[in-house]
């Protein structure tokens, strides 16, 4: 890969975007995440997803905008199309997805943490989505994830404002989950893979489908798939070996099956 980076941390993906100065996206950095994510679906060694950028000024700031600059819709369907298969497959991710949010998250560098299942922000990151500044929208996934977590006021004001917010007041209307001094995020979110690594993986996929599907799924559908998926676990060797750990006072040995 060119544009991201894989390093393993017991049963964690640490993928880093690495496109310097500001990690943008780039339709084969976008190729690149979603082929990345597929692979690491039908890796049984890997529970969790650790996403960041490098350097200490950008998580990301997104696509870089000389792409459109000449307005072709070639191009912008092109990345569009990018931009939704990369993102959405993050989301579908079967693990947990974690973003270290260590510094700007502008544009689809927001989205991209948007379609994790948890933020962690460090003290002086900053986010946005400027996109309506310069005659555009968030494509990929911005105005749905962005209300599902904040609720419609605080989209509109990011989005038709044009409000860029600091980790503080992202904490407090719920678009991160925790804010940590400078310099400490990627810490922490593998220290939260640590214990997804804990729980059985099998289930944790199964509770992540349920809880996704409160966003398209009415709430009486919704809770007859959760019967549904309890006991489908029961199809698994994770459930045997998770409850007989218990009663034995042991550690489980999640086999992911």
């Amino acid at each position: 890969m060119e544009f991201l980076t894989l390093e393993r941390r017991g049963h964690t993906a640490l993928v880093t975007v690495d496109n310097p100065p500001a990690n943008t996206w780039t339709q084969q950095s976008l190729g690149e995440l979603e082929q990345l994510v597929d692979k690491l679906n039908n890796d049984r060694d890997i529970y969790a997803l650790v996403l960041t950028g490098e350097g200490e000024k950008f998580f990301s700031a997104g696509a870089d905008l000389k792409l459109f600059a000449d307005g072709d819709k070639g191009v912008a369907a092109n990345m569009a199309r990018a931009f939704g298969r990369a993102f959405e497959a993050l989301s579908a991710f079967r693990g947990v997805s974690i973003a270290a949010i260590n510094g700007y998250a502008m544009g689809g560098g927001l989205e991209v943490a948007l379609a994790c299942d948890i933020r962690i922000a460090e003290s002086q990151a900053q986010m946005a989505l400027p996109e309506a500044t310069v005659g555009l929208l968030p494509c990929a996934g911005g105005t749905q994830n962005l209300t599902a977590l904040v609720g419609e006021g605080w989209a509109k004001r990011m989005i038709l404002c044009g409000e860029r917010i600091k980790a503080d007041r992202a904490l407090t209307i719920g678009l991160v989950e925790e804010v940590v001094d400078s310099g400490c995020a990627l810490d922490a979110a593998l220290t939260l893979a640590e214990k997804v690594a804990k729980q059985s993986p099998v289930a944790v996929a199964a509770c992540k489908t349920l809880v996704q599907s409160g966003r398209s799924m009415p709430r009486s559908q919704a809770l007859v798939r959760e019967r549904e998926l309890f006991l489908d676990l029961f199809d698994s060797d994770d459930q045997a070996e998770g409850v007989n750990a218990f009663l034995e006072k042991r550690a489980p040995e999640w086999k992911n099956r």
